[in-house]
């Protein structure tokens, strides 16, 4: 995972997506935590607490190398990233709700994150003070996920036209740059990628389809609607692996690749089973239409 193309590549692409994030954010998405407050809360809750237990104990049950386990709890740590927005609006989300759990999420992730990595680098390693996030550490990530984000809905508060204008282009771009920083990466390690998955494959599918069930099943359990139980599946399901590798390689924050394993085979399981929901979720939504006509 030494890979230039990572190195470089991820941290360029995790700043024009969060860029694009903030292209699409006004104070109205950080208000609608009003309009939807139990679901917020449902999935805020699953994703700062529930999540991150339901980690630890998998990587305790598997008895992960203590790098692979922090780097699971990292990765659990992590909020959901803009692709959560995408898959959500394919698939029959709710995708508003979705723009703002994203808004949030990686508003909260700044305190959360640091936590998780600390309590679990204490836990499962001799060297915690050396791979934790100590607060300067923690501002670097601020710097990362937030400025961005600032930017670009500074840009939408003073020319909403022109934020408009960019939006697709910067979209088009983040997904251009991560593709070529990931597909880069993966070449470069394609001989080490059968071990990386050898590793921690289990652990992540294991984790990636317990996220997407419980970000489904529990607002559904609460009563919940389905586009809205979607779009919280989405978004507790695919996790923001890009600021998960950028943070577990950057010499300046954790500087360990073994680290970024775990992320690095979750962006590819994600894009899957991702999908595999989507699919199976619209699937039921449709066999439910017939049946709702016929009750009204």
């Amino acid at each position: 995972m030494d890979s230039p193309f990572i190195a470089a590549g991820l941290p360029v692409a995790l700043a024009v997506t969060m860029l694009g994030l903030g292209l699409g954010l006004t104070t109205a998405d950080f208000r609608r935590v009003v309009a939807y407050p139990r679901t917020v809360m449902i999935a805020l809750g699953c994703q700062t607490v529930l999540l991150p237990a339901l980690c630890f104990v998998l990587v305790v049950a598997l008895e992960l190398p203590p790098a692979s386990a922090v780097g699971m709890m990292l990765l659990a740590a992590s909020p959901g990233g803009t692709t959560a927005n995408l898959y959500s609006h394919l698939f029959g989300g709710h995708v508003a709700l979705n723009v703002t759990l994203t808004a949030v999420n990686s508003i909260l992730a700044i305190v959360t994150l640091p936590i998780v990595v600390n309590l679990s680098a204490a836990y499962f390693t001799d060297d915690a003070a050396g791979l934790g996030l100590q607060f300067g550490k923690v501002l670097q990530i601020f710097a990362i996920v937030l400025i961005p984000v600032a930017i670009g809905m500074a840009v939408r508060a003073r020319s909403p036209r022109f934020a408009g204008r960019l939006d697709r282009p910067v979209r088009v771009l983040s997904v251009a740059v991560l593709a070529a920083a990931t597909a880069g990466a993966v070449l470069a390690e394609r001989d080490n990628l059968a071990a990386y998955f050898a590793a921690v494959g289990v652990a992540v599918v294991i984790f990636n389809v317990a996220s997407i069930a419980i970000g489904y099943g529990v607002p559904r359990l609460v009563g919940a609607d389905r586009p809205a139980s979607i779009a919280v599946g989405m978004e507790i399901g695919i996790h923001n692996s890009t600021l998960a590798i950028t943070i577990a390689i950057s010499p300046t924050l954790l500087g360990n690749t073994e680290m970024a394993v775990p992320a690095a085979v979750y962006g590819i399981v994600a894009i899957f089973t991702a999908v595999a929901f989507g699919v199976l979720a619209g699937r039921r939504r449709a066999d439910e239409a017939p049946a709702l006509q016929r009750r009204a």
